[in-house]
């Protein structure tokens, strides 16, 4: 049973480096182990999001794990990857690059909304890569309706995308960042004023990145495509193929992925977990990072190998 959430914890972010990758140059955070034997984690943020959105849930689980959390090309601290591709596929590329380069498989392999569709071809394309895979509101097909859905779709649509950036651009960094915290929180008033204050300042600071806008929704145009794709290479027949154990977290009120895909979920992966968080939003691990935290001892954190 997942235990109930504590007051608010916050960690200071985790130090970053930059990694040269044949066609990327990633910036990753890593947490500093706080045992010796850790087993090495990889955790991939979503859309428009970065590494910092696992600050808290990397400090939680330092005992077990040697994280890092890549910046996806073009987000966060990273620029755009060489080829400009911003696909699935092509954010799927730069983590397996990573982790090849680092030699750092198989990994404990997370993702979030976009990182958990980018996770889930991961550990189907590379199995040997990866030895657990957690998934916490991942961005896999589910075509059940919505406002919020909507609104995100949309922002991959050619002119509607334009004129949602030309709204925004009249809000302040601070109003940005209440507004993403309000659709992406169970609970907005519940965040930590530090944590309102880093989304403000990372708006601020990509503001005046030439790409930030292009990174941001050609990704997003990424997903409808991908949720309309039928063939072989779909992400349900992806999730399909992935034999190591796989943990689904959900948050019943998250606006943008219905907690619902969980009967999906469980019909899809071969050994798979499902909790559902009755006070989550969709960044559980930035929300109840400790509930994260205890699912993942649960399902997966068996002793060290």
């Amino acid at each position: 049973m997942v235990a109930p959430q504590t007051p608010p914890i916050a960690f200071e972010p985790w130090p970053r480096d930059e990694v040269a990758l044949p066609g990327w140059t990633l910036s990753v955070r890593t947490s500093e182990p706080a045992l010796p034997g850790t087993e090495p984690a990889v955790l991939v943020h979503g859309l428009g999001g970065s590494s910092l959105n696992w600050t808290d849930l990397m400090g939680l689980l330092r005992d077990r794990l040697d994280s890092r959390a890549p910046d996806l090309p073009g987000f966060g601290y990273s620029p755009p990857p060489d080829d400009g591709d911003y696909t699935l596929t092509g954010h799927a590329r730069a983590v397996i690059a990573l982790i090849d380069q680092e030699a750092r498989g198989p990994v404990h392999l997370f993702g979030n909304s976009l990182g958990g569709a980018v996770s889930t071809t991961v550990a189907a394309r590379r199995p040997d890569l990866v030895r657990s895979l957690t998934l916490i509101s991942p961005a896999l097909p589910d075509l059940v309706p919505g406002l919020a859905r909507l609104q995100v779709g949309l922002t991959g649509l050619p002119g509607v995308g334009g004129f949602l950036t030309r709204q925004l651009a009249k809000m302040s960094p601070e109003q940005r960042a209440e507004g993403l915290i309000r659709l992406v929180y169970g609970d907005p008033d519940s965040v930590p004023p530090e944590r309102r204050r880093e989304a403000a300042e990372e708006i601020e600071r990509r503001l005046g990145l030439p790409y930030a806008q292009d990174a941001l929704t050609r990704s997003a145009q990424s997903l409808p495509r991908a949720y309309l794709d039928r063939g072989p290479d779909s992400l349900w027949r992806l999730a399909e193929r992935i034999e190591c154990p796989v943990l689904v977290v959900y948050g019943r009120r998250d606006q943008l992925v219905h907690p619902r895909a969980a009967y999906k979920a469980t019909r899809h992966f071969r050994d798979c977990a499902v909790v559902v968080l009755p006070q989550s939003g969709h960044v559980a691990q930035m929300e109840h990072p400790e509930q994260v935290a205890a699912a993942w001892r649960d399902h997966l954190g068996g002793p060290t190998h």
